[in-house]
């Protein structure tokens, strides 16, 4: 399969974000693309990150895993570690035009942000995954993935703030923003959520990649074994001239 993309940007590197980069990178590698991986985060690992991710080191995390993944790929993919947040400054250098973006982060402040920068974006492909914390009386069993396309500056899928207040109004803030005491703090999560939502995430990329990408949610629940898409219309915009142009038959509209 050739996959024809330039860079992908994969951001967090904690539970999720580890999976989700070691699937894309043996993905990339097994098919000898000239795609660059870049592994983004700025935390680093600590002994206590074990309980959900494996690491050599407790050393900066975009250093660590691409370091690993760049010795387990063989050399078959080009890799690239950028130990940073994503903030207000830099987020418009770190996701460019025709990105792909695997977000993978952990609060709410930073997936406004990056949802926010694709938004401006003309062509942008956006995976956001994210699960519950074991706190307030939940389980940590459910997690979900958005998925926002856009193409030749329009919206083929809504963007990841709509239908959810929690991030459009997100009340957390990002890591650049709070001190180590606040970020010691964060819910613990479950190691099992955490692989269904990088199996998630994967999926859909591959789901687009391969042009059969048909939802732009997905809700999953570890605990009762359920996996529920979900497929929702844009907002309606002022009629325009038909172009008579007609859609192939049999392709979907979020493919590439």
């Amino acid at each position: 399969m050739a996959t024809g993309i330039n860079r992908i940007k994969c951001i967090g590197l904690g539970g999720i974000g580890a999976t989700v980069a070691q699937g894309v990178a043996q993905f990339l590698g097994s098919q000898k693309t000239a795609a660059t991986l870049w592994l983004i985060d700025g935390d680093a690992y600590e002994e206590r990150n074990r309980d959900r991710v494996l690491f050599e080191a407790c050393e900066n995390k975009a250093v660590v895993k691409a370091r690993e993944l760049m010795r387990a790929c063989g050399g078959d993919l080009r890799i690239l570690p950028m130990p940073d947040f994503v903030t207000a400054r830099n987020v418009a250098r770190i996701i460019e035009e025709g990105d792909v973006v695997l977000s993978c982060v952990d609060n709410h402040a930073s997936r406004r942000l990056i949802g926010n920068r694709c938004r401006r974006l003309r062509n942008v492909f956006l995976v956001s995954g994210g699960n519950d914390g074991i706190e307030d009386g939940r389980t940590g069993t459910f997690g979900n993935v958005q998925v926002y396309l856009r193409r030749s500056g329009r919206d083929v899928t809504n963007p990841i703030t709509r239908f959810h207040p929690e991030i459009y109004g997100a009340a957390d803030m990002r890591p650049d923003e709070v001190g180590c005491a606040e970020q010691f703090h964060a819910a613990p999560q479950l190691l099992f959520t955490n692989l269904a939502v990088a199996a998630a995430m994967l999926g859909a990329f591959y789901a687009w990649l391969s042009g059969t990408l048909a939802y732009e949610e997905l809700y999953l629940d570890v605990a009762v074994g359920r996996m529920t898409p979900v497929t929702r219309v844009l907002p309606r915009k002022p009629r325009r001239r038909p172009t008579g142009r007609l859609a192939r038959p049999g392709t979907s509209p979020l493919a590439r």
